[in-house]
Order: C-alpha cells, then structure tokens, then sequence
C-alpha cells in the first residue's frame, strides 16, 4: 500500500511518485493506491478535458489523482483549517493552478454552487452518514455522462435515481461509481 504516515503517493500521471502530506485530523482516511489505481483504471487513465470535484477533499489523494492525469479543473471543497493548511502546502509544492481549493462545509457547497462535473469525489466522514442527504443533490451538479465516486464503510442501497456503474472493495472501505438512472 502507499500509504505512510501522513503521507502519500500519487501513482499516475505527471506528478507520478510524488508525495503528498496530509494532517492526522480526526476522520482522514485517504484512500489507498490500490484502491485509487482501480478508481482510476475504471475512470480511464486519461483525465484530460475533465472537470471534477473533490468534495470532502481530506488528503486530496483523489483530487491530486485526477489533476495528476490531465484533468482541465478540480475543486477540492474542505471545510477543517488544518487539513487546508496541507492541501495548499501540496498545492504550492506541485506549483499547479488547475486545482482550486473551496474553504467551505460541503452542504453548503453543493446547495449554493452551480458548476457541473465530469466526476466528483464523494468520500465524506462515515460516521456522519451524509451520503443519503448528499447523493440526491449531485444530479444538478453532473456533467452529461458524468460519474460519481462513493467511498463508504458499507455498500448501502441507493436513490432509484443512480445506477452502480462499477464496484469494488479494499478492507474495510466499499467504494463504487455511481452513473445517473433513467429517472436521473
């Protein structure tokens, strides 16, 4: 696994092996290389042209993943000062300007923004059990043929409005992507 103690590696794309640190905040679980080396295989290697959100950025593994291979744009949203503190540290040693960092709380993010995404990165704290409150509103948020990546401690049943596009598990971590229904 690439995870050492705070921190860890990107493993694709133009930053490829570079480190990234993160803060030992209460509920950060960046997720793992095997898992984001999955993620990003189902995704296509290739993010260029892609817009993507990083909605409970955290580490930033995914976000920092995506900008890594091409995407045009990603927002990392992240409400905790320290964990932003990081996220600029690692933004400055990467020397980017396709990532924007949103000092906000996540709900409030998703009701008050009007952006659409090609993919957006749903990894919030488990324990405050947001998804059912959040998935249903990142329908307005998604780019024709968009995805959404979830990361839970559990696969739980979801709105009629989405459809398991992929799935998969690493330990304890249940992560899927998530592609609007029919009805979406």
């Amino acid at each position: 696994m690439h995870v050492m103690r705070n921190k860890i590696r990107i493993i694709g794309g133009e930053w490829r092996s570079r480190l990234i640190t993160f803060s030992s905040a209460a509920d950060l679980r960046p997720t793992p290389g095997r898992t984001r080396e999955t993620v990003f295989n189902w995704l296509g290697q290739d993010m260029s042209g892609k817009v993507c959100l990083d909605l409970f950025a955290g580490s930033g593994a995914m976000g920092f993943e995506a900008a890594s291979r091409g995407a045009k744009r990603v927002v990392m949203v992240e409400s905790n000062p320290e964990v932003l503190k990081a996220l600029k540290a690692n933004l400055q040693k990467l020397g980017t300007s396709q990532i924007q960092l949103v000092a906000m709380d996540a709900l409030k993010f998703i009701n008050s923004d009007r952006q659409l995404f090609d993919v957006i990165f749903l990894d919030p704290p488990y324990r405050l059990g947001l998804l059912p409150r959040l998935l249903p509103l990142l329908s307005l948020h998604l780019a024709e043929g968009g995805l959404v990546y979830v990361e839970d401690d559990r696969f739980s049943e979801r709105d009629t409005d989405w459809l398991i596009w992929r799935r998969g598990y690493a330990g304890k971590v249940c992560y899927q992507l998530l592609k609007l229904g029919k009805n979406g």
